[in-house]
């Protein structure tokens, strides 16, 4: 069955600089600009957090995000066809306080649950430990290349019922960085090492192959494995490619290629530099729903400027009124003194203001942000001050000057880079 992800893999085999970018994101104003991006394949996953069986913090099952997808694509004239449907970090995350068993059971129903409902793009994430595992500091290989297999099992029997057992493609490694970007801070991070690679290989094989798992195993694309980067609170390591030349080197001995995440907030060049290196599928998600969240700060500046102050929706407020509320989703990413949480709470590169936007009072007040400033065009005055760049695009003629535009322009702008970076040919599809 065709697949761009399988030209993907063979334009890098043939050393074509080819990638794509993997949008993990659930949020409509960024998957709104994706769609916008141009005539190529579009990948769109949802992690285990904010998609699964039990809702997510979205409030979606996989068939509602599916059917989510489908509208937003409908609303955007984008064809399904060239979409690319993925789960991210399947596997017992969600459930790693729980023992094993349940975790694990909780898990392959979470993968059976995505495969049912049109996701073909499986990342398999069993490289946390669970509830009742060695406390020791490191996760035995082989359990995880056992637990990895269990749930590629599950995606198969699930994909035997939908009669289209060949279009699951998979992801898989055990050195995963977290969901979302680091949780602490960190000034250097240890790349994976080639021999621990084809370890996890050669065991996460004979696992799939004791489970008659053969078929599947064709269909293994890429590897997680830590080439450098990260991101967190108030940091990002830059991507070096001096320090990921034996990862690069051993890449073109295998089938296989890497899946770089939390490349969130990389420089055009490293972006590009990772693709050149066999770090072809580009995960984003926070550094979106960041750029996101610093345009609609600056719009409810400019509404400060037009609207009387009992009018104004109040929408960074209501954002902090929420977080507060439910702190669980920024708690344990944010420390220092109250100034500082404070101030990371709305500010923080992690972003975790994006599990907030489901919020209905924080909906409500956003829904009363964009009628406030929705009536007429924006002063080209107080564009230039919040938007220098789109105002240079408005005055050109480039730009509509209006919210919405300026909303999917902001995101745009992180969209370009990892597009560019992948070097894509519409005649992919």
């Amino acid at each position: 069955m065709f697949n761009p992800l399988d030209e993907m893999i063979s334009a890098q085999k043939r050393g074509e600089g080819i990638g794509i970018p993997s949008i993990c994101s659930a949020h409509p104003w960024v998957l709104k600009a994706a769609m916008q991006q141009g005539d190529m394949p579009l990948s769109i996953e949802s992690t285990c957090n904010q998609v699964n069986q039990f809702g997510g913090y979205t409030g979606m099952t996989p068939q509602d995000f599916v059917a989510y997808i489908q509208r937003l694509a409908d609303e955007n004239h984008f064809p399904m066809g060239r979409l690319i449907l993925g789960g991210d970090h399947l596997g017992p995350s969600v459930w790693r306080k729980e023992p094993a068993v349940q975790a694990m059971q909780k898990a392959e129903h979470l993968v059976q649950a995505c495969v049912r409902a049109g996701y073909t793009k499986i990342h398999l994430d069993a490289s946390m430990k669970l509830g009742d595992d060695d406390p020791s500091p490191h996760l035995d290989v082989e359990l995880v290349a056992r637990r990895t297999a269990q749930l590629a099992k599950a995606a198969e029997n699930a994909c035997l019922g939908t009669g289209d057992a060949c279009s699951l493609r998979y992801i898989i490694g055990s050195e995963v960085p977290p969901p979302g970007g680091a949780t602490r801070h960190e000034d250097r991070i240890s790349l994976t090492r080639v021999e621990d690679v084809r370890c996890m290989l050669e065991v996460t094989q004979a696992e799939f192959f004791r489970h008659g798992l053969e078929s599947a195993w064709q269909r293994v694309i890429a590897l997680v494995v830590q080439p450098g980067v990260e991101f967190g609170d108030d940091f990002v390591l830059d991507y070096r490619p001096e320090a990921a030349q034996d990862l690069k080197h051993f890449a073109e001995t295998i089938p296989f290629v890497y899946e770089a995440h939390s490349t969130d907030y990389q420089a055009k060049e490293n972006l590009r530099q990772l693709v050149g290196d066999h770090f072809a599928i580009l995960k984003v998600g926070p550094a979106l729903t960041f750029a996101f969240r610093e345009a609609v700060f600056a719009l409810a500046l400019i509404e400060n400027e037009l609207v009387s102050t009992t009018r104004r929706s109040r929408l960074v407020e209501r954002l902090d009124e929420a977080m507060l509320r439910q702190p669980a989703y920024w708690v344990s990413h944010y420390r220092g003194t109250a100034q500082e949480v404070t101030f990371a709470r709305k500010y923080s590169l992690s972003d975790r203001i994006r599990y907030y936007w489901v919020q209905p009072d924080v909906q409500a007040a956003f829904s009363h942000l964009l009628q406030n400033l929705g009536a007429r065009p924006l002063p080209l005055a107080l564009l230039s001050q919040y938007f220098p760049h789109h105002f240079t695009l408005i005055r050109e003629g480039r730009l509509e000057n209006s919210v919405p535009a300026i909303l999917i322009e902001s995101v745009s702008l992180v969209l370009r880079d990892y597009v560019q970076a992948c070097g894509l040919n519409p005649s992919i599809v």
